[in-house]
């Protein structure tokens, strides 16, 4: 966590249920720097009323709670990997209140990643499709890769993830395809290639493929194939676990710490520019 602070920052957790909400506020108690501030949740969800840490089997002091206001009361920063619409529901609050925002939610439009934009004028937010410190330096090496093997290699990303992930190319995969192609002097848009089917006709030069895996458990596994003649260059990232998510996010929260307004991302969490 960032030294520009010494009093513990106050992170409030949105999804407090869920799997990633669970991992996230195990890492906060676990840590001196930051103290969980308040736990979110949908109205109508069994958890809500009850003490955020009941899964561990101890108590936090704060209850999950529905009312976005009354949770963020608290709060110097949200930790928000939710869907697009309850995020943007977040981001407005936020805005208003000055509370700033680690987003980890991967599917929004443009539109609205443009409110998202627009709300980091008003408050400091750390916008990433994966917060894992591994998969940042993993996009470092991809940027580097592209650059050098910009001629003679077909680009394909493959990612697999479990059964309940509702889209599809992962955020991480399509982050990894827009740091490639604008490491190249191009638009992911204008390369991307995104279904397979029947008789597609000799791979289009230049062309970025996709492949997605859904099923079981997978946490998430993505891999970069730069296919070359007589040669293949590989590079993977492969998590067993969201705990690296966790523990990004809360660098992602120190790195706040210093920040009055803005949008930024893991490289400018982690120095990676």
């Amino acid at each position: 966590m960032s030294s520009t602070t010494s009093t513990p920052r106050r992170v409030a957790v949105a999804g407090a249920s869920g799997r990633m909400g669970h991992m996230l506020i195990e890492a906060i108690l676990a840590r001196g720097d930051c103290v969980l501030a308040g736990a979110l949740d949908l109205a109508g969800s069994p958890a809500v009323g009850q003490d955020a840490a009941a899964f561990l089997g101890r108590s936090s002091g704060v209850a999950i709670t529905a009312d976005l206001r009354a949770g963020l009361q608290n709060a110097d920063v949200l930790i928000d990997f939710t869907r697009p619409e309850g995020t943007l529901a977040h981001v407005a609050l936020c805005a208003e209140l000055g509370v700033q925002l680690v987003i980890g939610t991967t599917g929004f439009s443009d539109a609205q990643k443009a409110t998202i934009e627009a709300a980091a004028r008003q408050v400091a937010i750390v916008l990433a499709p994966n917060m894992s410190v591994g998969v940042n330096v993993t996009l470092k090496l991809l940027q580097m890769a592209a650059q050098a093997l910009a001629t003679g290699y077909d680009i394909e990303i493959i990612e697999a993830h479990h059964k309940h992930k509702v889209d599809a190319p992962s955020g991480t995969a399509l982050k990894m395809g827009e740091v490639i192609a604008e490491a190249q002097g191009t638009q992911l848009a204008d390369r991307a290639v995104y279904e397979r089917y029947g008789h597609t006709g000799e791979r289009k030069e230049g062309s970025i493929g996709f492949a997605t895996v859904r099923g079981g458990d997978i946490v998430g596994d993505h891999t970069v194939l730069f296919a070359g003649t007589g040669e293949r260059v590989e590079i993977s990232h492969k998590s067993s676990s969201r705990a690296g998510y966790a523990q990004g996010s809360l660098r992602a929260v120190g790195f706040l710490a210093g920040q009055r307004n803005g949008l930024f991302d893991m490289f400018d969490v982690l120095n990676l520019r």
